[in-house]
């Protein structure tokens, strides 16, 4: 059973495969007072991979959300149970610049980059899992 978390932050963050024009993109949410990693999807930057994190989130029982203005928080969680702003999602901005410096494939401008989603998504996933969780999958 997961532990009870009150609020989360979530954000995006981009990256490619092969090519810029293959974008792929890391959603996570953490605990917004312990900066503890809750979940993650690698997916594109659609509706679809908002509502499979929420998914995950799910057993957590969150009562509130903090993100940025993007369209598909704003389309998909409650207002009344989000807050949009840069001012509540400092920590997470700073795990993903922490995951930027640490996993190349996640730079903005970069030549370290995967030739294939399945490849991309293991890297970054077992370092997450490693890195946040503390277990290799």
């Amino acid at each position: 059973m997961a532990v009870r978390v009150e609020a989360a932050e979530m954000d995006e963050m981009w990256s490619f495969v092969r090519s810029k024009a293959q974008q792929r993109w890391l959603w996570s949410a953490i605990d917004h007072h312990s900066g503890q990693m809750l979940a993650y999807v690698l997916a594109p930057h659609e509706d679809a991979a908002l509502a499979q994190l929420k998914a995950l989130l799910q057993p957590f029982g969150l009562s509130h959300f903090y993100t940025d203005s993007w369209g598909a928080y704003l389309r998909l969680l409650d207002p009344q149970h989000h807050t949009v702003g840069k001012a509540n999602t400092q920590k997470i901005e700073r795990k993903h610049l922490t995951l930027r410096t640490r996993i190349k494939r996640l730079a903005r401008k970069t030549i370290c980059f995967s030739k294939s989603i399945w490849l991309h998504d293991i890297v970054i996933g077992l370092f997450i899992n490693r890195y946040e969780f503390g277990r290799a999958v």
